[in-house]
């Protein structure tokens, strides 16, 4: 077995949100923000891993921390071995060559002031990549081409206004990989796109993956992860709950919170699942509620999900890579989802 390209153990990120006047006067202690709470996983060369929950539930501040965009509190990220989160300056820099991201909204994501060709060229001059004008031109092109902007001089000295939103997105894309990068970090790709160009986005992803680029894709739509990850974790408040294959999670899912999350795509290949509608909000990440964070919400919750924080561990009858953190793991029948593994976007 090689090593996984991107391994993260044990990521933490805490934020202190410090006292008022008020609270400081009532001498209340100040409050602290788990936003990601004990996170592992790995992503292997050519491997698009999804992860997948609500909004607030850590996604992107996960993706944050193992770029070292924000400081982590505790944990390891390690990159082709190398402990990301020890690395600072020009070391740092240096290593972000080969871990770039793609941003939820192209429309902010990209300087209205620059054409395409200085966007893409910029990243460049940064890592004095391309010793010429010349060079630098090439590799621009090859980047336009490879995301499916043809011919590259129709697009290269326009502005961001004077393109579509898919458009914009896969200029974006395009400024990651002038760099050659070995991981990608998609956060929200699609959810700011009209349905329309979201599948063509998307198989660029997938493309891209096949060429051994490892990605990493941060998305709350469980049938986009359903049909082009390779494996999905599931994420709520801060915590990872169900890891396994894209397979494994879609069609046999055991934590209740999949459960929940799948039972409302709508497409016939969840018709097996019981419809499940989760009550409240999720609750917030200054105040987790105590034994397992999911039991005020979740149905099938009993007196001991109060008191009992569970861990993820292997479901039974199941692939010995498919994990979930539930205290009736053991006890919960096999979820008939029914249907193909892959589901319309």
């Amino acid at each position: 077995m090689t090593a996984p390209l991107l391994e993260v153990n044990n990521l933490t990120t805490v934020f202190g949100s410090g006292r008022g006047p008020i609270q400081a006067l009532r001498r209340e202690p100040a409050v602290s923000v788990r936003a990601v709470d004990d996170v592992s996983f790995t992503v292997a060369r050519g491997e698009l891993v999804a992860l997948v929950g609500e909004s607030g539930s850590g996604k992107t501040t996960t993706a944050q921390s193992l770029l070292q965009m924000i400081p982590v509190t505790g944990g390891e990220v390690l990159f082709k071995g190398q402990d990301v989160s020890k690395v600072s300056g020009r070391a740092l820099r240096a290593l972000r060559q080969h871990m770039q991201v793609i941003y939820q909204d192209p429309y902010e994501s990209l300087d209205p002031r620059y054409t395409v060709r200085r966007t893409l060229e910029e990243p460049l001059l940064i890592h004095g990549i391309g010793g010429s004008r010349r060079e630098r031109a090439d590799i621009v092109t090859g980047a336009l081409e490879r995301v499916g902007l043809t011919p590259p001089d129709l697009f290269l000295d326009r502005y961001p206004h004077q393109m579509s939103g898919g458009q914009r997105q896969r200029v974006s894309i395009a400024t990651a990989l002038t760099l050659e990068p070995e991981l990608l970090v998609a956060d929200e790709p699609v959810s700011m796109l009209d349905v329309s160009v979201r599948a063509g986005i998307l198989e660029l992803l997938d493309d891209l993956r096949d060429s051994g680029l490892g990605i990493l894709m941060i998305t709350h739509d469980l049938s986009t992860a359903a049909k082009y990850a390779d494996r999905i974790a599931v994420m709520y408040l801060g915590r990872i709950v169900e890891v396994g294959s894209a397979r494994d999670v879609t069609r046999d899912p055991r934590h209740p919170y999949t459960q929940a999350l799948l039972s409302v795509v709508p497409t016939p290949a969840r018709a097996g699942l019981k419809r499940q509608v989760l009550t409240g909000e999720t609750p917030n990440a200054a105040h987790i509620p105590s034994g397992c964070r999911f039991h005020p919400r979740c149905p099938q919750a009993e007196q001991t999900c109060q008191a009992t924080d569970p861990v993820l561990g292997v479901v039974p009858r199941g692939a010995a890579t498919h994990e979930a953190a539930c205290l009736r793991l053991a006890d919960l029948v096999p979820a008939a989802a029914g249907g193909d593994d892959t589901t319309p976007v």
